[in-house]
């Protein structure tokens, strides 16, 4: 047995640093409350695989954390480019934080592509771990270094770790039946045991997560697992690696409860089925494969047991169609897709209009126009979801804020949908879809309930006395008429996209009719009930930066720089799209000035000076990626000052 000797002090920044004698040596525990980490690699290299467990295994040791993958749109981008890089960032802390980081503090570069794609976030003295092996000559040329960035001085700046990270995973598997190529492919998980050392992370979770992956492939699951424990002990004995680093649980980040990892795409999945639930209803699922929308048909498809039923159409029309066909027959419904998809589904959503009947079209926003940049993030379906169709066709945008808000946006938008029978047009987009956070898995209790009242017999007398059932009858408090499962005896009606007349929903052609018609689906929309916005205003302050879906977090994070430099701004962030909350024009008129940052030109901008005739400024970005932190505070400031 060996003795420990261990000493902490506490530094003049706070950082708490402590020292282990163990039988290696002298290593020093240097505590920290946050870090960012990004894993950079060609896209075959399993950076994303890399990046997901090092989070799971985070958020099971019960940091809050943050995460920003990012990947190129082609299956198998070309090796050792730089469009072909492909990174995971995660930002993980002992206190309650919003975004996946501005910049790294440590990268972890696979090959020279990554080193180069990636360099020009860090901030002088992050700490660089490279895998030397593929700093070849032809390697580095590709990427356009004339020299060897590890030998001629241009990362004095930041703290080096070269690691010949191929051949230590090579030599760890040599007494398995692999081939070099087969070894060399498990050297993301080496990579990831050498992190895990350096942060502290649980390793029970990788090492089972391996062990199920590849429970048919023994040879393959026992590699990884070699290469993984390699990792973390080639962490623990060299002497290149002096300091290891622990971040604290964030116990007081959260309210009690129990919590999970969670995607955005994930948590819109749980939400659904559990809609389905609370509406006592069958869930239907038609879809075309998109990304960034195609995991939750994945997700969904799993899940069966629940009575969901999922139906991958032969391109994006049907799989709309398909859905509008569940919900006539009571189900339900939803679709999902991206900007081009929804292109293609808007004349079945203006027939939904037009049929009344509750449906979710889910939108997984992305760069565009056209096919753009699938794999990347932007907020530009706005105007598309509000105005998108031919006619007057109203439908509800709402608009999740975080990766675990989806699973409460699913809810509301079922909600809406059943309640007033209508279409929802629901705008998530890549950065959520992708990113993850802790979620609080909710009490059943919490969960609202949304069951509905099919039609059960005739609504209506004429003046003969004969009672019928007339399908747009309406409610009078909600402007939703009546849902009338197929085949219930005496409630047939007729059914198409040729104008309903009032009350009976015969083809109608009636001028007056028509005009009656469209003002009533439109008052229907208007009426929706949606909470008031909330505004956080602590200090009385006269400029108000106002949001909408996946800017909440970096807007939230430059809020809070700028209060703690003593400037007074005000914050509000919308979910609700169409409707507007109904203190809207109330709250943007009590503001000297209103900002609003969008991943798009301006357009809920556009909306708000059209309604509310408010000369809001926009602040926008178009570059595939999400705001900021630093970015957006600079531009707070200025519009404080200005």
């Amino acid at each position: 047995m060996t003795s420990q000797v261990s000493r902490t002090t506490e530094q003049a920044d706070g950082t708490v640093v402590g020292e282990q004698r163990k039988p290696g040596g002298v290593k020093t525990v240097r505590r920290l409350d946050r870090v960012i980490i990004r894993f950079a690699g060609d896209s075959g290299d399993g950076m994303q695989l890399t990046g997901d467990r090092f989070t799971s295994e985070t958020a099971s040791f019960g940091n809050d954390l943050s995460t920003l993958p990012n990947f190129p749109a082609e299956i198998r981008a070309p090796a050792g480019t730089l469009p072909g890089v492909s990174s995971f960032q995660l930002h993980f802390a002992d206190h309650d934080i919003l975004t996946p980081g501005d910049a790294p503090n440590v990268l972890v570069a696979m090959n020279p592509a990554a080193l180069k794609a990636n360099i020009g976030d860090l901030p002088r003295g992050a700490e660089i771990i490279v895998n030397t092996d593929e700093f070849t000559k032809r390697a580095m040329q590709k990427v356009g270094y004339d020299t060897s960035p590890l030998e001629d001085g241009s990362l004095d700046g930041y703290s080096l770790h070269p690691v010949p990270l191929t051949t230590l995973t090579v030599e760890a598997l040599k007494e398995f039946d692999l081939t070099r190529k087969e070894a060399e492919r498990s050297k993301n998980m080496f990579a990831l045991g050498l992190l895990s050392w350096m942060y502290h992370r649980p390793t029970e979770g990788t090492e089972k997560f391996l062990q199920q992956k590849f429970a048919r492939k023994p040879e393959v699951m026992n590699a990884n697992l070699a290469a993984f424990r390699a990792g973390w002990n080639f962490g623990e004995t060299t002497e290149d690696f002096a300091v290891s680093y622990e971040i604290a649980p964030a116990t007081t980040a959260f309210p009690v409860g129990t919590y999970r990892n969670i995607s955005g795409n994930l948590a819109l999945a749980y939400g659904l089925v559990a809609a389905s639930r609370q509406a006592d209803l069958p869930l239907f699922l038609g879809s075309y494969p998109i990304t960034p929308a195609s995991d939750i048909l994945h997700e969904l498809s799993k899940h069966k047991n629940f009575g969901v039923r999922t139906f991958q159409a032969e391109d994006e029309i049907a799989g709309i169609g398909a859905a509008l066909g569940a919900a006539f027959g009571g189900s339900l419904a939803v679709t999902t897709t991206s900007g081009p998809g929804v292109a293609l589904k808007a004349e079945t959503v203006g027939l939904a209009v037009s049929l009344e009947l509750p449906l979710l079209v889910v939108d997984i926003q992305r760069g565009g126009p056209s096919t753009g940049l699938p794999t990347k993030t932007e907020q530009a379906d706005l105007l598309q979801a509000m105005y998108g169709r031919n006619g007057e066709a109203p439908v509800p945008v709402i608009a999740p804020r975080t990766p675990a808000d989806c699973f409460d946006a699913a809810l509301e938008a079922a909600r809406i949908a059943l309640k007033y029978r209508t279409p929802v047009m629901l705008l998530s987009d890549g950065y959520l879809a992708n990113g993850s956070e802790p979620w609080r898995v909710p009490e059943l209790e919490e969960l609202p309930d949304l069951r509905v009242q099919f039609a059960s017999g005739p609504n209506h007398t004429l003046d003969d006395g004969t009672e019928v059932f007339w399908p747009y009858k309406r409610d009078p408090q909600t402007l939703a008429r009546p849902w009338a499962i197929p085949g219930t005896p005496g409630l047939e009606h007729r059914i198409g996209g040729i104008e309903k007349q009032d009350g009976t929903g015969n083809i109608s052609y009636d001028p007056a009719n028509h005009d009656f018609m469209v003002r009533t689906r439109q008052a229907k929309i208007d009426g929706i009930d949606v909470p008031d916005l909330e505004v956080d205003d602590p200090d009385g302050a006269r400029t108000l930066v106002l949001g909408w879906g996946s800017t909440y977090g970096p807007i939230t994070a430059a809020v809070r720089r700028l209060r703690r430099d003593g400037e007074a701004i005000a914050q509000a962030h919308l979910r609700h799209l169409n409707p507007f909350p109904r203190n809207l024009g109330s709250v943007l008129g009590r503001y000297e000035k209103v900002v609003i940052p969008e991943m798009n030109l301006g357009q809920l901008a556009t909306l708000i000076r059209a309604r509310y005739l408010v000369d809001a400024h926009s602040y926008n970005q178009v570059n595939g990626m999400p705001f900021k932190a630093e970015q957006l505070a600079a531009a707070l400031k200025e519009a404080i000052d200005d």
